[in-house]
């Protein structure tokens, strides 16, 4: 796997000795399955291990704990990111993407709460005003599954945007989630940019032995909808709330997807300043990827 880390080519290798008799009919697709719903799972390991947290904090955390919960939430969500990077589950490059996507996040954190789009309980010190700093890990989160994403399926790109353009659609992106409360919301224009900028654009992914291809604005949406399922998750937790759910939790609004389908640009755009995107190599989809030959033998 192109820029894995030295644990993923240990699970790699091993599950090339288990699984390279599955060579064709059934089996080789179950295979493919298989491999893909682990790898998927392997890139939210931070996002599910911290949306873990906060369920439990729902759960079984004491009220009269002499920590505020969210700052057991802060120091539970750091410990991860340690524990990510000392076993090797992260580069210290990724880390400084991860990092600047906490930044990002903590900034229109503070500006959304201080307009009242959102909120969070006012207990415990580790915070910056109204916002905890577990807040920011919850950006981190997206930005985590991003760049292992990217490694895990070994992410190619056809007709990928010249990336200074998609910046500049990003930029636009992340200044409406602030002006649009001062002046015109340009959160369809800015979608019609976005479609108009990626529409040509079929990412190449490898799961196990083969290669397939996905127009990218799908992966955008999937990932986006991905996000909204979590988020109604944590607000039924309490970890922070709408408005509308101060008298009583209802699912987030399904307005939030196209948000959420957004903020997609802006992480695409902070993850391929790291790993620039790279056209597919010469290949047939659904063959047998030429890397799992030259590592296989067959």
């Amino acid at each position: 796997m192109r820029n894995s880390t030295s644990v993923e080519r240990s699970i790699d290798a091993f599950a090339h000795r288990y699984l390279d008799r599955s060579t064709g009919g059934l089996r080789a697709g179950l295979t493919e399955f298989l491999v893909f719903g682990l790898k998927q799972a392997w890139a939210c390991v931070f996002g599910a291990s911290l949306l873990a947290v906060i369920i439990a904090v729902r759960l079984w955390y004491p009220s009269n704990a002499g920590l505020a919960s969210n700052d057991f939430m802060t120091i539970a969500a750091v410990a991860i990111q340690v524990l990510m990077v000392v076993f090797r589950l992260e580069t210290l490059r990724e880390l400084r993407v991860i990092v600047l996507f906490h930044v990002v996040g903590t900034v229109m954190e503070l500006f959304k709460t201080d307009v009242g789009s959102w909120s969070y309980g006012a207990e415990g010190i580790l915070r910056i005003g109204a916002v905890p700093l577990f807040s920011g890990f919850m950006y981190a989160a997206v930005g985590s599954y991003m760049v292992r994403v990217f490694r895990l399926f070994d992410l190619r790109f056809d007709r990928y945007p010249r990336r200074w353009i998609t910046a500049l659609v990003a930029a636009g992106i992340y200044v409406n989630f602030f002006s649009h409360h001062y002046i015109f919301d340009f959160r369809w224009v800015l979608l019609a940019a976005v479609v108009l900028v990626y529409g040509r654009c079929v990412m190449h992914y490898r799961v196990f032995r083969k290669r397939f291809r996905m127009p990218i604005l799908v992966s955008f949406l999937l990932v986006a909808l991905f996000i909204w399922f979590a988020e109604n998750i944590g607000t039924w937790s309490r970890a922070w709330l709408y408005p509308n759910q101060l008298n009583g939790w209802q699912a987030v609004s399904i307005d939030k997807l196209l948000a959420w389908f957004l903020l997609m640009i802006i992480s695409v755009v902070l993850v391929a300043w790291v790993y620039k995107p790279e056209p597919p190599e010469q290949f047939t989809v659904g063959e047998t990827s030429p890397e799992f030959r030259v590592n296989t033998g067959k």
